[in-house]
């Protein structure tokens, strides 16, 4: 079976890659009985030498491979039919703008394998750059702070090596005394909560976040059973919610009442209460002035993010009066970080992290039977039709 790295052609460029040389030359140790093989690409944060140096072919053009492994969508001119494809497709949550992604695998009779759909049987995900998200994200978001407020300027993490230079930074600017929120408890809060942490700031207890004040910063993970309470006033299940999030309402507002700097890194499932409204936003009481949407769902959960921004404009306003974008450091307004391709601005550390565990997770399952039924779950079309598992997308593709 041959494996190909195959080249990021989506713009704007993403420099990320699946496999570093080094995991690459790991693989390839790991399962002698595979060929690995790479594209030419000009834009991968590891060149083409670093895996010549290795001993592995770069070749233009690598259409014999079996399986294509890729970071972002594949435009549909070059995807390579009855071929097997890793990568991002963002059509899981019927995203209108990949339908025609979607409808070309299934003409195309591509096996496609997303990312994200890459699970244990419990659901929850195996791989991802959802730690690298949460890092950047939230050092953004007091680079924001940083500028608004005058009070120190923080470097572009893409101007940064490593995450270790990124830590270095931090090392040098002091926090003001604010209350921060981070929600989530997946790769991407823990992510948020290395930066909180590297810096120094307290964690502490719902209870004493939202009854007390402090003279130094602290922040609060929120599990999304704080912030979301059930309707007839019985005691949630998390299980549950993430089955049927229905009879299930917000109690963020406690939370928006005592926070300045809101880390949004939970998941947001479909259906499930927003975490505030604009509404919520207009309250006098409501006093967030700084949000990072890692999560970043456009006009949803968090109403401030009302588009995505860039890493080379990643800050923008929103005034909850008029519901408007403004200037991020205009008086009175929400400043707004919601950059949705974070781990991009830390390339290398990202596809380190990721290749490690893909070469633990899915490699394996091509050799070893899929014992734990990860390509047959992650499988989502064959034969020019959806799997059963996404059958739930038939009528997206039929554009219902």
């Amino acid at each position: 079976m041959t494996f190909a790295i195959i080249k990021e052609r989506k713009n704007p460029p993403d420099r990320r890659v699946v496999f570093s040389p080094e995991h690459l030359a790991e693989a390839r140790t790991q399962f002698p009985e595979a060929t690995f093989i790479v594209e030419s690409s000009d834009i991968r944060i590891f060149p083409d030498d670093a895996y010549r140096k290795l001993g592995f072919e770069v070749l233009d053009d690598v259409s014999h491979a079996d399986v294509m492994i890729g970071v972002k969508e594949v435009p549909i001119e070059n995807l390579i039919p009855n071929k097997k494809y890793f990568y991002f497709s963002h059509t899981i949550k019927k995203q209108p703008y990949n339908r025609k992604l979607l409808l070309a695998m299934l003409e195309k009779n591509i096996e496609m394998f997303d990312h994200e759909t890459i699970i244990k049987k419990s659901g929850a995900r195996l791989i991802g750059f959802g730690r690298y998200a949460g890092l950047v994200g939230a050092y953004n978001g007091f680079r924001a702070l940083g500028l608004r407020d005058g009070l120190f300027t923080l470097p572009k993490v893409e101007t940064l090596a490593d995450l270790n230079e990124v830590k270095a930074e931090l090392d040098k600017i002091t926090i003001p005394n604010i209350k921060i929120l981070l929600t989530g408890t997946g790769k991407v809060a823990y992510g948020s909560k290395e930066i909180l942490d590297h810096l120094g700031i307290k964690q502490i207890s719902d209870a004493l976040y939202l009854t007390s004040q402090f003279t130094e910063p602290v922040y609060v993970m929120a599990d999304v059973m704080e912030y979301a309470k059930r309707t007839d006033g019985k005691v949630g299940d998390r299980f549950k919610f993430y089955k049927d999030p229905s009879g299930y309402e917000s109690n963020f507002m406690p939370y928006a009442k005592e926070t300045d700097y809101f880390i949004a890194g939970h998941f947001y499932g479909n259906n499930a209460p927003y975490l505030f409204t604009r509404e919520d936003a207009k309250h006098p009481d409501f006093r967030i002035n700084l949000v990072a949407d890692i999560s970043c769902d456009i006009d949803g959960p968090v109403a401030s993010t009302i588009r995505p921004s860039t890493i080379e404009d990643p800050f923008y306003g929103y005034d909850p009066h008029t519901e408007k974008e403004v200037a991020y450091d205009a008086k009175g307004a929400i400043t707004v970080m919601a950059v949705d391709n974070l781990p991009c601005e830390l390339p290398k550390d990202a596809s380190e992290g990721f290749g490690e565990t893909f070469l633990e997770h899915v490699i394996p399952a091509f050799f070893n039977n899929d014992e734990r039924e990860i390509l047959k779950r992650a499988k989502m079309t064959e034969n020019g039709k959806l799997t059963k598992r996404f059958s739930y997308l038939q009528d997206y593709i039929d554009g219902k």
